[in-house]
């Protein structure tokens, strides 16, 4: 990915940038994930959350997340793009949605999570660390 990380929304109301270097990428099959971005799995670069910055006011979401804490899932009140998710259990940290990225042609999953969950025809790459559920320490990757 390049050195700085942009995107937004879909009708360009939600902007954001990040100077930092991505904790890491990571596709996930959670039920949560499944039902948000209403597809096979959910795909995100994963940030420090004070590194972002965000233009515009994303509308937030809580849920439960598959930790047993909340996650809050930000999208655009006006064109409906899915673009954040804040847990609870890392703070510290902020996901992106690849979908939502202006250059999302780098983009490639480190680790798959939640493969418990993912659908049987689903195949991933041979070269993606997988996780059955989300591992308590994300891993260095």
């Amino acid at each position: 990915m390049s050195d700085s990380i942009t995107g937004g929304c879909r009708c360009g109301a939600i902007r954001y940038e990040c100077q930092a270097e991505p904790v890491g990428t990571v596709s996930c099959s959670c039920e949560d994930c499944k039902i948000f971005y209403r597809g096979v799995m959910a795909a995100a670069v994963i940030l420090p959350r004070a590194a972002v910055n965000i233009s515009g006011d994303p509308v937030y979401f809580e849920v439960v997340g598959g930790s047993g804490m909340p996650v809050a899932r930000g999208f655009c009140a006006k064109c409906g793009t899915q673009l954040f998710g804040k847990p609870d259990i890392a703070a510290q940290l902020i996901s992106v949605t690849a979908g939502s990225l202006d250059d999302h042609q780098d983009f490639k999953p480190q680790m798959h999570v939640y493969t418990g969950n993912a659908y049987p025809w689903l195949q991933l790459a041979e070269d993606i660390t997988r996780f059955e559920a989300m591992p308590e320490r994300i891993p260095e990757i």
